[in-house]
């Protein structure tokens, strides 16, 4: 293809008028609004929304529903229709400047043979192609005008960071507004393109007049695929409608979406873009021995659960319904860390290994069936240096990123490893004994998602009592009325809505006796019931642990309370470490992994699938979903499969992820997930609108909700401004086919097993809308950043949060003789048996500080 003549030297303005009017004419190809206003162009910024929750804060800016309130693009005034006027403008040349990033083993690796093959194509001007598209059919033939083309040539930069190309278009009157970019990329390697800015040759000072964000991976010509191969579509940031799409973007619009989308067939590559849906089918491994092989979550009756990203890969020889786990797990080419990101992620990961190689070398000095020998040594890991382990003393370990720990030991320093105190610890190290401690944690801790209001008394199972024994509870009036002082009755305590509860009875109950089949853990179905004092506190009344009926046992249920009596109260202390690991269990199964990570990512997959890139929602939506599913899929690597971090450092262990599954069932709703409607079904606020937020909440002081609706609000405010700026009646909502599309992928795919249940609303307004759409930005942002930041600070010190109780209580029946009397002999040591092994104290570490907030 002949390339476009070089420009001349002479500058070209519109007939001889000045720069100012060249550019004012120009206004035709650059999609400005009738405002001509620079921030109409722009997308909404990750700094005008949340931020996205991997690796910054979340921030609300203020000022940002105004600027939502702009013009919206509609069938009369759209942004297109606005440049017609200038048509009349001569021919104009125009600068189109890319800015690539220059990125380690990616674009420009000097350790790449094809490197000297790209300085020759950069050297002769051949290495980058780009298209400049009309938003405009030509009037004549009412086809697709023709792309201007030019090769884009490297030019001189000082920033090591970054590398510009520049080209210049003859732009023909009449030729209508510039909507989209392609690009081809002639390279050998792949390269991230940052933006493309649309400038005149002899005003290189004046802001652009058009700048397209891009932050891509463009990959190179000879691995494209398609109708264009090796050609990519980087559209205008003016956001529309399908309906309002310009006439000549509307196949472009088209065609990159059924790209994404992809055939459903193939294994993937890291190199693709292909957004598709599959079960949880590869946290097994039967291949390598029946002790991995895990049931498929997702597609029965029997394990309903969320849709993953689709990989492709083989199944297994073993089990045909279970998908082979080689190589890494494939994500979208966009849906990978950043470099930054990479860095930040690799630093925390080797914190992570350092901090559980500590207890690991101390499980090879001691018997890890015995646990820690003394408090004394679990507070040495805080206060003393250990020097660095040798790989062989890791133990699980060694396969956990051991070059990390080699970069460490190759490096300078006296290879001298230290647990980071957690925050709780700095600030009172015996907080954990302390009933006043468990209560608070329960409305300001990791898991703030499990207090509920007790509705009714006496307290009773849902499960089948000819399987799982008594539904009533033996918390008795009695009990609770003792440990309230005698201040009021259970019925004016229920009236006056001042018993709380944890429940981790029905969820946990049928899976005790699996449970306690496995090595090292043991299990109970646990109520805990709490007193709000005239203070606003929480006092912590009565816990029971119940063991189910076995065919060798009966079952076996007991209520603890506080006592002043020694050996009731150490009874009372390894009681409440049950109910924390159960809570730990919850929390992180079901609060964390299940809410914010597992039951997001169809969301992000169906947005991908059915929302152009252009399309507003798409872009209100895609900075909440950053690093989403890279992460998701970190965790089917080593944190949820088969023998994963997760399995060996939380109770459940191989029937962990059963549970969630579980969880799921009964437990998930679209329409609970947003926060006031959760606070509600706990019974934790009621509707009232004369109270700020509209709820009156049953604890004043519960900070994750009074905290948790102001960030609620102020998402809603935004999310309502920004839809009333592109939908202006229920009908455009109704009749938008790429949010319908969305929607419809969401609950009949991507939850398709959860596609007839209750709760989801339909999409036929503009409040449905944005309340659909404040709930996804709520869990994806808010919702993450309280169950995840705060985790090694609560859990870090795992006495505080033991995420496995070991053993027993001695006083359960038939009572182990033995080991009651070891219990009346040294409950303290009794105790630190039933924390975790150090071993396994050390793999949650993994898990707790790669999740910690940079």
């Amino acid at each position: 293809m002949a390339l476009l003549r070089p420009p001349s030297s002479s500058t070209q303005t519109c007939r001889g008028c000045s720069t100012a009017a060249a550019r004012e004419a120009l206004s035709c190809f650059v999609l400005l609004p009738p405002s001509s206003s620079a921030s109409s162009l722009r997308r909404p910024s990750s700094s005008s929304l949340v931020q996205p929750r991997r690796g910054r804060g979340k921030r609300i800016a203020k000022g940002c529903v105004a600027s939502a309130r702009s013009e919206a693009p509609n069938s009369s005034s759209s942004a297109a229709a606005s440049g017609n006027s200038a048509m009349a403008a001569a021919a104009a040349r125009v600068k189109a400047v890319a800015t690539i990033k220059a990125t380690v083993g990616g674009f420009l690796d000097s350790l790449r043979p094809s490197r000297a093959i790209d300085g020759v194509k950069d050297l002769i001007g051949r290495s980058l192609y780009l298209e400049l598209v009309s938003s405009k059919l030509d009037a004549k033939t009412g086809q697709e005008k023709p792309t201007l083309r030019s090769y884009a040539h490297r030019v001189a930069d000082n920033d090591e960071e970054v590398v510009t190309y520049e080209a210049e278009f003859d732009v023909p009157a009449g030729f209508g507004a510039v909507g989209a970019v392609l690009v081809t990329n002639e390279h050998h390697a792949e390269m991230f393109l940052e933006d493309i800015k649309l400038m005149m040759p002899s005003d290189a000072d004046a802001p652009p007049l058009l700048a397209i964000r891009c932050n891509s991976w463009v990959q190179p010509k000879s691995g494209g695929g398609g109708d264009a191969p090796g050609k990519r579509v980087f559209f205008a940031n003016k956001p529309y409608l399908p309906s309002q799409t310009p006439a000549g973007l509307r196949s472009y619009r088209r065609k990159d979406l059924e790209q994404k989308r992809g055939d459903g067939r193939g294994q993937r590559k890291s190199t693709d873009r292909v957004y598709d849906y599959d079960t949880y089918n590869d946290l097994g491994d039967p291949d390598n021995g029946a002790d991995k092989a895990r049931p498929v979550l997702g597609g029965s009756k029997q394990f309903p659960y969320p849709r993953r990203c689709r990989t492709g890969r083989p199944m297994s020889t073993k089990d045909p319904k279970t998908e082979t786990r080689s190589g890494d797990n494939y994500v979208p080419r966009d849906e990978a860390f950043s470099e930054e990101k990479q860095l930040q992620f690799s630093v925390k990961t080797l914190q992570s290994v350092l901090h559980a190689a500590v207890p690991a070398v101390q499980s090879t000095l001691i018997d890890p069936d015995l646990g820690f020998p003394s408090f004394f040594v679990i507070d040495k890991l805080f206060e003393d240096g250990v020097k660095l382990p040798e790989p062989e003393q890791l133990g699980f370990l060694r396969g956990v990123v051991p070059r990390l720990l080699q970069k460490l030991r190759d490096g300078p320093g006296d290879q001298v490893l230290l647990f980071d105190r957690p925050a709780n610890v700095k600030k009172d190290k015996f907080a954990w004994l302390r009933d006043e401690e468990f209560a608070r944690e329960t409305l300001a801790g990791m898991n703030p998602y499990a207090i509920e209001l007790v509705r009714e008394f006496p307290l009773k199972s849902k499960l089948d009592p000819a399987v799982y024994g008594p539904a009533e509870s033996a918390i008795t009036a009695e009990v609770l009325e003792r440990q309230m002082g005698r201040v009021m009755t259970v019925a004016e305590a229920l009236k006056q809505k001042r018993l709380f509860m944890l429940d981790y009875h029905d969820l946990f109950l049928p899976y005790v006796n699996k449970i306690r089949a496995q090595e090292h853990t043991t299990m109970y179905g646990s109520r805990t019931v709490f007193f709000l004092c005239d203070d606003g506190t929480l006092r912590l009344l009565a816990i029971e642990l119940t063991r189910p009926a076995s065919p060798a046992q009966p079952q076996w249920r007991r209520v603890f309370t506080p006592s002043t009596d020694t050996t009731e109260s150490w009874l009372w202390r390894m009681a409440k470490s049950h109910v924390r690991a159960h809570d730990s269990g919850h929390h992180e199964l079901v609060s964390h992994w299940l809410r914010t990570h597992c039951a997001v990512e169809p969301y992000i997959i169906a947005a991908n699938r059915q929302l152009s890139e252009m399309h507003p929602i798409y872009q209100l939506l895609h900075p909440h979903f950053r690093y989403t599913m890279r992460i998701n899929a970190l965790a089917r690597t080593a944190l949820i499969n088969a023998g994963g971090i997760i399995e060996l450092s939380f109770s459940p262990q191989k029937y962990a992820m059963e549970l969630s599954s579980v969880a799921y069932d009964q437990l998930w709703r679209f329409d609970t997930e947003a926060l006031p409607a959760d606070l509600i079904r706990r019974g934790m606020a009621e509707e009232d609108p004369t109270a700020e937020h509209g709820l009156k909440l049953a604890i004043k002081d519960y900070p994750f909700a009074n905290d948790g609706l102001l960030i609620w609000d102020a998402i809603k405010g935004w999310v309502q401004a920004y839809v009333s700026r592109f939908y202006p009646d229920t009908g455009s909502v109704a009749g938008d086919a790429e949010l319908q599309a969305f929607w419809t992928d969401v609950r009949t795919v991507g939850h398709g097993d959860k596609k007839d249940a209750p709760g989801w609303p339909a999409l036929d307004s503009t409040d449905s809308l944005a309340h659909a759409l404040t709930t996804i930005i709520w869990v994806a942002s808010a919702h993450h950043a309280a169950v995840n930041f705060g985790q090694y600070d609560f859990g870090g010190y795992f006495p505080n949060r033991p995420s496995i109780a070991r053993t027993n209580m001695p006083v359960e029946e038939p009572v182990d003789a033995g080991a009651l009397a070891a219990f009346l002999d040294n409950p303290d040591q009794a105790l630190r048996e039933c924390f975790p092994m150090p071993a396994r104290t050390g793999a949650h570490s993994v898990a707790l500080v790669a999740k910690r907030k940079p």
